[in-house]
C-alpha cells in the first residue's frame, strides 16, 4: 500500500520544493569545481560560500568556523576522533551519555582501543542527564564532553546551555550532536558555549548525504580527511556544490519558519500523545513531557511488539518506526528507552512518530482513529496479555 501519512521525519525527510529548485542548476548547469578558477567554477565556489554563510547566520557562528562534511555520523567522527587526536597529549579522558547516537557511541568504542577513557553518563526516566553527575564526572586529563542537544528517540533536549557553561569554566571542549535539534530549535553556539556541534541537511529537508560541522576559531583539532586544501585543510574532497547549495537552503529556510513551525508542531504533537494515551490504556509517554522537540512523539504500549506495529500502520499507508532508523534492522531493544528505565518487554512495544512542517492535523486524526484498533488487534492475539487480564480479575 502507498504511503499517505509519513510520520519519521527523524529517520529522514523529503526534500522541499524550494531546495529541490535550488539545487538543480549545479548538476548540469553550474557543475565546476569550486577549487578551480574559471568562470564556471567561480559559479560554483561563490554557492559554496553562499551555503557556509546560510549555516553560520542560523547556529549564529562566524562564517570560516562551518565545515562541510558528508552528514551528521562524519561530523560526529570528525569531531571526537579529531579532538581526540589533538589533545591526547593533555589527556584521555571523554564524558559522554548513554543515550547518544551509535556514531557517538561507536566512535567512543574505537577511542577506549586507542587507550582513551570514556565516561557514560546516565539520564534520568525523562531522558535528562543531571549536571551534578557532569561535574563529578570531569576530571585533570578530560578533554571532551559530547552530549546531544537532543535525543533522536524519546526527543528529550538537554541543558545544553548549562553544560556548555560547566566546560567552559574547566577549560574543555564541548560538542554536541545536534543533528535532530538544527532547524527545529532555536541554537546560538556563542551563547551556549558549544566548541563543536554536528548537523545533517536529510534531518531539515535538504538531500541525503551532506552535513556540516561548525569547528569555534581557536579549537585545536587534527584533520579528518588528508587529501587537498579543501575546506581550510581539514576536509579534503572536491566539494558536493548541489548537497551544499540544498543544506543551505534548507537550514535558511527552517530558521525563517522555526518560529511558526514549532507552534503548529507542539500542537500536533501534543494532540498525538495525548489522544493516545487517553484512549490506549497501558500506554506510556517516553521521554520529557515539555523539554522535547517539537515534533517528537515516543510512547510505549504494554503487551505489544513494536515491530508487528509497524507492519500493521505500514499497511493502512502510515510510515513510523520503533526507535533509530539506523538499529531498525537489530532485534536488540533501544539502548536509549532502556537507559530512562524501561524493561525490555516495554522497550520493544514503542513506537515513534516524528512531525514535519508539511504535516497536518488531519493525518494526526487519521493516526489516532487506526492506532487504537491495531493496537486492540495486537493485544488480542498476546497470551501475555490474556494472562494479565486474568490475574486481573
Amino acid at each position: 500500500m502507498k504511503t499517505n501519512i509519513y510520520f519519521d521525519n527523524a529517520a529522514t525527510t523529503p526534500v522541499r520544493k524550494e531546495v529541490y529548485d535550488e539545487i538543480l542548476p549545479y548538476f548540469m548547469q553550474y557543475y565546476g569545481n569550486a577549487s578551480s578558477v574559471y568562470t564556471i567554477a567561480r559559479e560554483s565556489k561563490k554557492a559554496l560560500e553562499k551555503a557556509r554563510q546560510q549555516v553560520a547566520k542560523a547556529l549564529n557562528a562566524d562564517t570560516e568556523e562551518i565545515y562541510f562534511t558528508a552528514g551528521g555520523s562524519e561530523s560526529d567522527n570528525f569531531a571526537l576522533k579529531g579532538i581526540a587526536e589533538a589533545m591526547q597529549k593533555k589527556g584521555k579522558h571523554i564524558i559522554t551519555t548513554q543515550i547518544e547516537h551509535h556514531a557517538i557511541l561507536h566512535t567512543c568504542e574505537y577511542l577506549q582501543q586507542k587507550g582513551f577513557e570514556i565516561t557514560y553518563l546516565p539520564v534520568d526516566e525523562y531522558g535528562k542527564i543531571h549536571l551534578e553527575d557532569l561535574k563529578k564526572a570531569i576530571r585533570k586529563d578530560t578533554i571532551l564532553i559530547s552530549v546531544m542537544f537532543a535525543n533522536n528517540e524519546i526527543g528529550t533536549i538537554q541543558p545544553i546551555k548549562q553544560i556548555g557553561e560547566i566546560a567552559k569554566q574547566k577549560g574543555i571542549y564541548f560538542h554536541t550532536d545536534a543533528v535532530q535539534a538544527v532547524g527545529h530549535v532555536k541554537i546560538d553556539v556563542k551563547e551556549m558555549n558549544i566548541d563543536l556541534l554536528s548537523l545533517s541537511g536529510h534531518k531539515l529537508c535538504a538531500p541525503k548525504g551532506i552535513g556540516a560541522i561548525y569547528i569555534k576559531k581557536g579549537v585545536v583539532i587534527e584533520p579528518f580527511i588528508h587529501g587537498g586544501a579543501q575546506e581550510k585543510k581539514r576536509r579534503a574532497g572536491t566539494e558536493n556544490i548541489a548537497g551544499i547549495v540544498g543544506l543551505g537552503k534548507a537550514i535558511e529556510l527552517a530558521n525563517e519558519e522555526i518560529e511558526e513551525n514549532t507552534k503548529k508542531l507542539v500542537f500536533l504533537r501534543n494532540k498525538l500523545i495525548n489522544g493516545i494515551l487517553e484512549n490506549i490504556p497501558y500506554s506510556k509517554l517516553n521521554g520529557h513531557p515539555t523539554d522535547r522537540l517539537p515534533g517528537n512523539c515516543n510512547i510505549s504500549f504494554d503487551f505489544i511488539e513494536g515491530e508487528a506495529m509497524l507492519l500493521l500502520l505500514d499497511s493502512k499507508g502510515i510510515a513510523a518506526s520503533s526507535g533509530s532508523a539506523c538499529t531498525s534492522g537489530s532485534l536488540d531493544p533501544s539502548h536509549v528507552l532502556l537507559a530512562i528505565g524501561l524493561p525490555h518487554e516495554k522497550a520493544h512495544g514503542s513506537l515513534r512518530m516524528t512531525l514535519e512542517h508539511y504535516n497536518t492535523e488531519k493525518e494526526v486524526d487519521t493516526v489516532l482513529k487506526e492506532l487504537p484498533i491495531i493496537v486492540s488487534k495486537l493485544r488480542d492475539m498476546s497470551p501475555l496479555y490474556e494472562a494479565f487480564l486474568k490475574e486481573k480479575k
